[in-house]
């Protein structure tokens, strides 16, 4: 198992962006994703959040349920996510299992700042 993931945690104009640095987001790191999730979102009082997708190439369910977490945390706080720049196949896996429902889709990360600046 992998003890370390490469991630970017930041805050533009008080959303905040979370960038998974992996090309993988699989069982071997969710759960590793999952506990600096519940520390950053918590501990920084986060209620936007943008989980940009862009670098991620295969994603499993273990990855969807890391995002579902941070979105269960943001809920309890009335916050609001938006997922950003998933690859085609990330996209195709959330669109099947309807989570897009629930995890609103934007094309760039500056589209969903945008959009989150708004609520």
């Amino acid at each position: 198992m992998n003890e370390n993931i490469n991630f970017e945690f930041k805050s533009e104009d008080g959303v905040a962006i979370f960038k998974l640095k992996e090309k993988s987001f699989d069982a071997s790191i969710s759960g590793l994703v999952k506990a600096e999730l519940t520390i950053l979102l918590t501990a920084e009082d986060v209620n936007k959040l943008v989980f940009d997708l862009s670098d991620i190439e295969y994603c499993d369910s273990s990855g969807l349920s890391a995002i579902l977490l941070s979105f269960r945390i943001l809920q309890t706080n009335n916050g609001h996510i938006r997922l950003a720049s998933p690859q085609k196949s990330v996209r195709t896996l959330i669109e099947i299992s309807q989570l897009d429902r629930v995890l609103p889709i934007k094309e760039t990360v500056q589209d969903a700042i945008d959009e989150l600046k708004t609520i």
